[in-house]
């Protein structure tokens, strides 16, 4: 009769070769993180259609994000401009992203799951209503 360690042990070693488990490989280098913020996207190429849609993420890591949008202009390749966390607010400090969409799935809600790519930081933006008080020279 096996004992229990060596029943456990077998019972994962074929966990780990069913073909459900071995379908699905883990490509992700950096941890999800199940967050909201809100980020302003849009197309970084100015031949392309122009949108500017403002959505909430659903998982954040250092390389990427996920959230749902019912634009229908994204596209897989597709270049984008992130500002995320995106705020109005004169004192915020918004990060500008440039990104790339590695995943378009359709859902059965008929919104869009996007999987975006980040491929650098363009630096801190500053709201577009925000006027400054230094006189121009």
């Amino acid at each position: 009769m096996a004992t229990q360690p060596e029943t456990a042990g077998r019972i994962l070693a074929a966990d780990r070769t069913s073909p459900a488990r071995s379908k699905y490989t883990e490509r992700r280098s950096s941890r999800r993180c199940k967050i909201t913020q809100l980020m302003r996207i849009r197309p970084s190429d100015p031949e392309l259609e122009h949108f500017d849609d403002m959505r909430g993420t659903l998982s954040v890591s250092r390389t990427g994000l996920y959230f749902q949008t019912s634009e229908r202009a994204y596209e897989v390749g597709m270049r984008l401009f992130v500002t995320l966390p995106y705020s109005q607010d004169p004192m915020s400090l918004n990060r500008e992203y440039l990104a790339e969409v590695v995943r378009k799935e359709s859902l059965p809600t008929g919104m869009h799951g996007i999987g975006v790519r980040i491929l650098m930081e363009m630096g801190l933006q500053q709201p577009s209503n925000y006027t400054s008080s230094i006189p121009p020279r």
